[in-house]
């Protein structure tokens, strides 16, 4: 068997020595692109971990829930501090959602040009030590990506990481979803903008409906609380739905997110379709008058509201009428290394490459800090977002 084929297939079956607990493992293979430099807290060789022994799971540990001082790197000057990570683990997605996707579709990544497990760990290292305390994972979808409960795991082990959570769509998740939780996964959210299925199948362009539905139930069921549905209300689509959605929290512990459509590239934006966080609100009140504001973190992205006689609750996402930027403490990493300050905005650095070319943690934090003290105040309007060229959702993450 050639080399290069050998690579492809795990060997050497060893133990790994982690914390207080010994857990058999395998190597990686080393594909191409992964890091090759040093790193004070990871060896050159990763290693996929069984998800084994919950009980002893470094979640656990309360050494794990002290938070790491948060460095210059993620102050910007504006003085926001940055401690919450968005991961895209891939562009591919098993949906084809309109306003996620032109309906051509879009140019992906080759493979090689994508994060590698070694690499993204190396990168997320570095920003948890940094004072990164959450990291969500997206996409693309982050189920598809065969290595996913080895993310978890080992993302989820990172010393002063206290939020694991993931954004995913739930066509696959049900039956995935017991081992995520072992490996480390906190906090999850469902997308569903409908609950009719032929619905479903008009905006993603494919089937699925019934399993969506199946994966929150199995979050619900495996101890998710809340489990949150994110929904994109679009005008002439699912506006009617919302009181629907609304119904879901009645007896179930759901936060349902009601959230402003958004303009990315390929997706047709377009303001009539836009429903506002003002008007979503008057539909929901009229038939839930007892619909009342919770009080929100000053870093909290959504608006929160608590329904009397509710286990779950609402939420609004309110980017285009009511932004809230003043309170942003987030960053995301591409699925292709590039690093973006800001979902709206264009900029973007890449840490694939001087990763690549053995840049040094110091290096890398100096581009990181670098960006971040570019990072503007807020985003620009609706209708200048329209108009600036960025890329489609599934490049950017969800």
């Amino acid at each position: 068997m050639k080399a290069a084929t050998m690579r492809r297939y795990l060997t050497n079956i060893t133990n790994f020595r982690l914390g207080f607990t010994t857990f058999n493992c395998f190597l990686v293979d080393s594909e191409v692109g992964s890091y090759r430099g040093t790193h004070d807290h990871m060896s050159k060789m990763m290693y996929a971990t069984s998800c084994v022994s919950l009980s002893e799971h470094p979640q656990n540990d309360k050494e794990k829930e002290k938070e790491n001082p948060v460095s210059d790197m993620l102050i910007d000057s504006f003085g926001r501090m940055h401690t919450y990570l968005r991961v895209s683990l891939t562009e591919r997605c098993n949906l084809r959602c309109q306003y996620c996707m032109p309906p051509e579709g879009v140019d992906l990544t080759s493979s090689p040009q994508l994060l590698s497990l070694s690499e993204i760990l190396r990168l997320a290292n570095l920003f948890v030590t940094s004072g990164v305390n959450k990291i969500r994972l997206t996409g693309g979808e982050p189920t598809v990506r065969k290595d996913i409960e080895q993310v978890c795991y080992h993302l989820s082990n990172l010393k002063g990481l206290k939020t694991l959570s993931m954004t995913t769509n739930g066509l696959t998740l049900a039956r995935k979803l017991p081992k995520l939780k072992e490996c480390g996964l906190t906090h999850l959210n469902i997308s569903l903008d409908t609950l009719v299925p032929a619905k479903f199948e008009f905006l993603t362009r494919r089937k699925g409906h019934q399993r969506v539905l199946e994966s929150i139930n199995t979050a619900i069921d495996v101890g998710y609380n809340p489990v949150k549905v994110n929904c994109v209300v679009m005008r002439g689509f699912n506006d009617d739905e919302m009181c629907d959605f609304v119904e879901l929290t009645r007896d179930k512990p759901i936060n349902v997110r009601f959230i402003e459509f958004m303009p990315f590239d390929g997706n047709v934006w377009n303001v009539k379709k836009l429903v506002s966080y003002s008007e979503m609100l008057d539909t929901v009140v009229k038939k839930f008058p007892g619909l009342k504001r919770i009080q929100d973190h000053p870093t909290e992205t959504a608006k929160n509201f608590k329904i009397d006689g509710h286990c779950g609750t609402v939420s609004f996402i309110t980017s285009m009428t009511e932004h809230f930027c003043a309170g942003c403490n987030r960053l995301r990493l591409l699925a292709d290394g590039n690093f973006k300050v800001c979902l709206f905005g264009p900029s973007e650095v890449s840490l694939r490459d001087p990763l690549r070319q053995n840049a040094t943690d110091d290096e890398l934090r100096e581009i990181i800090g670098a960006a971040v003290k570019r990072k503007k105040a807020s985003h620009s309007g609706m209708f200048d977002i329209a108009k600036t060229a960025n890329r489609p959702m599934i490049h950017i993450g969800g």
